[in-house]
């Protein structure tokens, strides 16, 4: 065990003893690894273990938060005593016993990176290295970056809550650059990853061929002219395009921003927000998925979050502090970075689930518009939904088909108007790794979608249309 329950016990009793009415003890042990090559050359290799408890008290809606690496008794008491004295109350709230330690069991992992060596590690990097600088002459970068991580949480709160679990994951994540003669240069990248142990990459996946992807695109676009501009139907495709939606509609209808009436969704539950065609949900609990996990970073179970159906609102993601804001019970959507930050509600794997077209009839009913194959970087306002997204490979759809590609594209709007005006989505549904930053740190989420289409939205361009 991280750390032995009669000090937790008394971490969380010392919490409580000056009237604060909720204590939480979160114990992180973590190893992880990080491989950078450029070019072929091995240019990082940096190995990290590390160890923190985080002790969180909380009275009413005011909460205090303190973390240490140090696993001696006195000094963790001694931090749970003075975080105490931020409250001051004779009236004082028994706790709950702890339950018996429950150890979560699902997304099993195969094969630990702890077991795999660095000689391996390294092999995988070259067989991405060469398929993707093979892939064309044009090729004059690659970059590759290979991830691991295994994190054992320990999580135990004032109410009983006492679970325990670990958590792995992988990712490969591929930038390959492609130049012509003029000097001219444009990228392709492309980042799988999962809540796996090694098998991923030993049997999942073939990482050349994810080279070649990642070197397709970059030489795909550097042979497209420039995209038109203007407002026009965008058929988005499935996978790592359920960014938009992540980014504009999923970070709103977390309870950090609706406690706080920030969201474009307050007082919306029950209503419509989106077309019928809509249904979109955050679902923790997909077997090995990149943003799953057995319970959320206050040791509720994770849970399948439908957040609208049919185009009507049904649910935000909901942690302990800001459902007491909400007079509303978590909905297991608390997560953190690390013991150095508090929890607070997040996206885990978020995406727009399956409709009843078909990618190609979303295609062939289209006469004019812009197909977004696959999306980059992007910004959003988190206060009113405002996004502008880089479209990295994209293509002009003449007369129901997919035509010629086109570069430096990018689409811009609002994420509460975009719900309403997609009319179509296919069953084609795919999810795309990404790490997502808020409050409570940096954390591995997927997004996802079908393929489906905006009726219209403005996209940028550098050529009239």
């Amino acid at each position: 065990m991280l750390l032995e329950k009669k000090l937790i016990e008394n971490l969380l009793d010392a919490g409580l003893s000056r009237g604060a009415d909720f204590a939480e003890v979160f114990v992180e042990s973590k190893n992880s690894s990080a491989l950078q090559s450029l070019s072929g050359r091995l240019e990082k290799v940096n190995s990290n273990k590390s160890f923190g408890v985080g002790i969180r008290l909380a009275k009413k809606f005011q909460v205090v938060y303190g973390y240490t690496n140090n696993n001696n008794p006195e000094d963790l008491l001694k931090l749970a005593d003075d975080l105490s004295k931020s409250f001051n109350d004779e009236v004082l709230t028994k706790r709950t016993p702890l339950m018996e330690l429950e150890v979560g069991d699902l997304h099993k992992v195969e094969i630990k990176p702890t077991d795999v060596t660095l000689e391996e590690k390294v092999a995988l990097i070259k067989k991405a290295y060469k398929a993707t600088d093979e892939y064309d002459e044009a090729i004059s970068q690659v970059m590759i970056h290979l991830l691991d991580s295994s994190q054992d949480v320990l999580i135990a709160n004032s109410e009983g809550r006492f679970v325990t679990e670990n958590r792995t994951r992988v990712r490969i994540y591929i930038n390959a650059v492609a130049m012509n003669k003029e000097g001219i240069m444009q990228t392709g990248g492309n980042g799988p990853g999962s809540g796996k142990g090694y098998e991923y990459f030993f049997n999942d996946i073939d990482v050349a061929e994810q080279g070649r992807e990642a070197a397709r695109i970059a030489v795909t676009m550097l042979n497209a002219e420039e995209c038109p501009s203007g407002v026009m139907p965008v058929v988005i495709h499935n996978a790592f395009g359920g960014v938009i939606f992540h980014e504009a509609c999923g970070h709103p209808l977390e309870a950090t921003a609706v406690a706080k009436d920030s969201s474009v969704f307050c007082g919306k539950m029950g209503k419509k927000v989106a077309s019928d065609v809509v249904t979109a949900i955050d679902d923790g609990t997909i077997e090995n998925a990149w943003g799953s996990a057995n319970y959320d970073d206050e040791g509720y179970p994770q849970q399948r979050r439908v957040l609208i159906k049919d185009g009507i609102l049904k649910s935000y993601m909901i942690d302990k502090i800001n459902g007491r804001r909400m007079k509303s019970e978590p909905t297991g959507s608390s997560r953190r970075e690390s013991y150095k930050y508090a929890p607070t509600s997040r996206m885990s794997n978020t995406y727009i689930d399956n409709g009843k077209s078909k990618f190609e009839e979303i295609i062939a009913a289209t006469k004019y518009g812009l197909f977004a194959r696959k999306l980059g970087g992007g910004s959003v306002n988190p206060g009113n939904g405002d996004f502008n997204f880089a479209v990295m490979e994209g293509y002009m759809i003449r007369d129901g088909k997919i035509a010629e590609p086109v570069r430096g594209a990018s689409i811009v709007g609002n994420g509460g108007n975009i719900l309403n005006k997609i009319d179509m989505v296919a069953d084609n549904l795919d999810c795309g790794r990404g790490m997502c930053g808020s409050v409570s740190g940096s954390i591995p989420a997927d997004v996802g979608q079908p393929t489906l289409r905006v009726i219209d939205v403005t996209v940028g361009g550098k050529r009239g249309a």
